[in-house]
């Protein structure tokens, strides 16, 4: 006999929790979210894991759950986060949501004291006399328990069971899972990499951390399996890949709130102990910024670039955020850095000047040009603008010399390229400015792809960050803590 309800399919953001600066719960930034995703989905997930309610107080977390309803007001379903480490709270805060009106309650395996698959079991069977639809919640590299498929089977069979979300990313797992319970209980994955697999093996939907950011392109996905249109689902996931692959492996609240920010959604950051820059990395804000404007979501802004202060403007325009500057006021002296991997040996680092030709970068560059470095020599890699490659490592074979002049180098060129394509740096400007990049390669570098594609996405970076003035003053204090040596860590 079948318990799964005709509700639970689709696409469900696991809504973030917008947090103010002076840290309270964000109550019109979580509207503001709850808007922007609901034209999208079949229902969402507030108090989830990327909703962070391992940091959140009882009351917090009762009072998103009622935001949550309040903004729905009955249009999708709403599935509340309702986990606690111990039966006693999780009983008690399961109950509250009941009662306050959610569709189900989402609860994720007794966490941290790691109990038994039979306590796990007798756990959900306290909450099945709730009354309240339940759904099982199996993330492991979270709670530390990780669900077998003959537990899974056994709390199926629980009255109020009425789905599972399997956020393991292990195949197999949902395999076993598909083969046990599939058309008895909804079967969701919450992995985003996993999606389309899960999906045309017979998955009923997602519960996902990316949903926040990108809804319609799940949603897009998600009908594209339904209706047999493999292609399409293939073509949109190769295209958000980097992102999703960036939200499951480096911790999805700072991630998705950083995106979200890159929006013009004013959600704020995580709680500590997770801050800026630090499981979510400064490469991985350059790589989630690349595919969002490749998605259309960040599009073209204008920007006046002006040669000296005071000096006429040139007008132009390529894909920012909303919050960064619409003018360079002096282009006399700017300085960019970017860092890309991995993997370590092929990992890129570039300190990025850009000033004008007849500035002191231009001279710079005629001195530099004229003065020998064994060891060191430097190339014009670019000509409009004019590119000077300055090696930071000394290059002493013939395979260096290939990797800083060839590869490194190429990967410099296809990001001058691209940024002269997108109009970065526009037309106007070309042969009034001039580049000092300074280049690191590992002298035990081998992959040549990855040395090219880190240096474009490096160099890139430099580009974007000098021009918009990032990082900020505020950027640097609150990232302060979190700042680290690439090669060794060094408190």
């Amino acid at each position: 006999m079948s318990k799964k309800p005709e509700w639970f399919k689709g696409i469900f953001p696991a809504l973030v929790t917008p947090f103010t600066k002076d840290d309270r719960v964000d109550e019109a930034a979580y509207r503001e979210l709850i808007r922007y995703v609901l034209p999208h989905v079949n229902g969402i997930v507030p108090c989830g894991t990327t909703g962070e309610f391992v940091y959140m107080l009882e009351d917090e977390r009762k009072r998103a759950i009622e935001i949550a309803l309040d903004e729905v007001n009955g249009r999708v379903p709403v599935v509340a986060g309702t986990a606690y480490p111990s039966t006693r709270e999780t009983v008690k805060m399961t109950a509250w949501a009941r009662d306050a009106g959610v569709t189900a309650a989402l609860v994720a395996a007794p966490y941290y004291l790691k109990p038994s698959f039979n306590e796990v079991y007798d756990h959900y069977d306290a909450l099945n006399k709730l009354g309240v639809p339940l759904i099982l919640y199996n993330i492991p590299q979270c709670a530390g328990t990780h669900y077998q498929w003959w537990t899974t089977e056994g709390m199926a069979y629980l009255d109020n069971v009425v789905g599972i979300k399997d956020s393991s990313g292990d195949m197999p797992y949902l395999m076993a899972v598909f083969e046990k319970v599939r058309g008895k209980i909804g079967i969701f994955t919450g992995h985003d990499e996993i999606v389309p697999a899960a999906l045309a093996m017979g998955a009923d939907g997602a519960i996902l951390a990316s949903a926040n950011v990108i809804p319609d392109v799940w949603q897009t996905i998600y009908k594209a399996v339904l209706s047999g249109d493999l292609a399409t689902a293939q073509t949109l996931m190769a295209r958000i890949q980097r992102f999703v692959r960036i939200l499951a492996r480096q911790g999805p609240t700072q991630a998705v709130k950083e995106a979200l920010q890159l929006l013009g959604l004013p959600i704020g950051d995580s709680r500590h102990p997770m801050i800026k820059g630090d499981a979510f990395r400064r490469e991985d804000y350059e790589e989630v910024r690349g595919v969002l404007e490749e998605l259309g979501k960040i599009p073209p802004r204008p920007m006046t670039y002006h040669l000296y202060a005071g000096a006429p403007g040139v007008q132009g325009q390529f894909p920012k955020p909303p919050a960064a500057p619409s003018e360079v006021r002096d282009m006399t002296l700017l300085v960019g850095e970017g860092f890309a991997g991995p993997p370590f040996s092929e990992l890129a680092h570039v300190d990025l000047l850009i000033g004008r030709k007849d500035g002191p970068v231009g001279k710079a560059i005629e001195r530099a040009l004229a003065e020998p470095r064994p060891g060191h020599e430097l190339r014009i890699v670019f000509e409009r603008p004019r590119t000077l490659l300055v090696p930071t490592v000394t290059v002493r074979t013939k395979k260096q010399a290939e990797m800083v002049y060839e590869h490194a180098a190429g990967g410099v060129i296809m990001a001058l390229e691209a940024l002269v394509k997108d109009g970065t740096l526009p037309a106007a400007l070309l042969d009034d400015i001039v580049l000092i990049a300074n280049v690191f390669v590992h002298p035990g570098a081998s992959n040549r792809w990855r040395v090219r594609i880190n240096n474009f996405k490096a160099m890139k970076a430099a580009t974007r960050k000098a021009l918009e003035g990032r990082p900020t003053l505020d950027e640097l204090i609150a990232e302060k803590e979190s700042a680290r040596h690439p090669f060794r860590y060094a408190p």
